[in-house]
């Protein structure tokens, strides 16, 4: 009798937020609701994270995003902080993520998760 394969798929989930103000509570308190949204609403346990990679726009540099996950237990999964390009007009006070996944679940099922303000960025999504 043959075993059954499953397959796992590396995938990525995108999400943003965007915070009242450039303080360290609101950076580290905003990605830290993103990080736990983007979990949830995927079904994503932390041992199946690979790597995530957080924006902030210019406007945001009180704290690093990636902190947040750190203080949630994400103390070995690898993550990086980078600043966004600063494109005139572009919403402010705007952290995002990428998150990498290895997931039984095919693309098409992938949630991203845009919350606060920043769900004008995505309105083709349901919330």
């Amino acid at each position: 009798m043959a075993e059954k394969v499953t397959t796992v798929a590396v995938r990525a989930i995108r999400g943003a937020i965007q915070v009242a103000e450039n303080t360290r509570d609101e950076i580290l308190d905003g990605a830290s609701e993103l990080v736990l949204a983007v979990l949830k609403r995927n079904g994503v346990d932390t041992e199946d994270l690979i790597s995530i990679l957080f924006t902030a726009t210019p406007d945001l540099t009180a704290e690093f995003p990636a902190y947040a996950a750190r203080q949630l237990g994400l103390t070995d999964v690898p993550l990086m902080c980078a600043s966004e390009i600063d494109v005139p007009g572009a919403m402010p006070r705007t952290l995002r993520l990428l998150a990498h996944v290895n997931t039984e679940s095919p693309r098409s099922e992938v949630r991203h998760v845009y919350l606060r303000g920043a769900a004008a960025l995505r309105t083709d999504l349901p919330q």
